[in-house]
């Protein structure tokens, strides 16, 4: 799914008009209608309700919006690590990452950004535990957690959230927990040395997730095989929305208490040695 195509559905559903949509963005009315028309086609849902005289969002369309936007918000961030032109950067930028992350946003652009930097070699560090910036001699790293070192700096990208998720294997199985209580009675994989989490609504909640109970049937250090693991219908999953929007948008992986959010969401964060703030390869980025 292009981007741009996300990004043409969204000014659409802001002006409710698919030519003045397109003029905004640089399009023809002939090509945003038919680039919209393919993405519902992907989608499989029609995301507008036309008729002569007016656009209207339709329930699909409705439901469509809030992921569409996250993911090009985090597309965006990801772009802004591979960001402003400098003819002249050049050397090699050691860039620490989350392996899920590399794999999802950071990877797919590299080649526009090296393309574009030819005197520039991208040296990944790719894990999901965090490494010792100074003490590795990291150039820029991602991180979902606010830096309390005075060595770095830090700038924020995007929010981090999480939500609860299964596949469609495991709740006909098991069946869909209907309030954060039930979760005591479901299999829950969760992520290693991840501090529980409150979950809350409109009405107040005090269940943490993972729940206190003797359910949790997988720990898993990488997100990637958290993601894998929930898909395979091992059980219930707390994920960064992030890392299963494409999961969630083609069904293979379900909300779970989707009225629920979890508390203390973190957000995602750029961050550099404060020696390095001039550093025309990291300005680059």
């Amino acid at each position: 799914m292009e981007t741009e195509s996300l990004r043409l559905f969204i000014k659409v559903a802001e002006v409710l008009n698919i030519s003045a949509a397109g003029k905004s963005l640089g399009l023809a009315p002939a090509i945003a209608s038919s680039r919209l028309s393919k993405l519902e086609n992907q989608i499989g849902a029609d995301l507008f309700h036309r008729s002569t005289r007016k656009i209207t969002l339709s329930t699909q369309g409705e439901q469509f919006l809030p992921y569409a936007r996250e993911i090009l918000k985090q597309h965006d961030a990801a772009l802004s690590v591979v960001g402003k032109e400098q003819d002249d950067a050049s050397g090699t930028i050691r860039f620490a990452v989350s392996s899920t992350f590399a794999q999802l946003y950071i990877v797919p652009v590299l080649p526009e950004f090296l393309d574009r930097y030819p005197n520039i070699t991208i040296d990944l560090k790719l894990g999901d535990k965090e490494l010792n910036i100074i003490e590795h001699g990291i150039d820029l790293a991602l991180r979902n957690s606010v830096i309390k070192d005075s060595g770095l700096r830090a700038r924020k990208l995007a929010d981090d959230r999480r939500i609860l998720c299964a596949s469609p294997d495991y709740l006909s199985r098991k069946g869909m927990p209907g309030e954060p209580l039930s979760l005591v009675n479901h299999d829950i994989i969760m992520f290693k040395d991840a501090k529980p989490r409150k979950l809350h609504s409109n009405s107040d909640s005090s269940v943490m997730f993972p729940p206190d109970s003797n359910k949790i049937r997988l720990i898993c250090d990488d997100g990637t095989s958290m993601r894998i693991a929930t898909v395979a219908g091992i059980g219930i999953s707390m994920n960064a929305y992030w890392s299963v929007f494409h999961e969630l948008e083609t069904g293979k992986l379900v909300r779970v208490l989707p009225d629920y959010e979890v508390e203390d969401n973190t957000s995602i964060w750029l961050v550099y040695p404060k020696a390095n703030a001039l550093s025309q390869k990291c300005v680059c980025l």
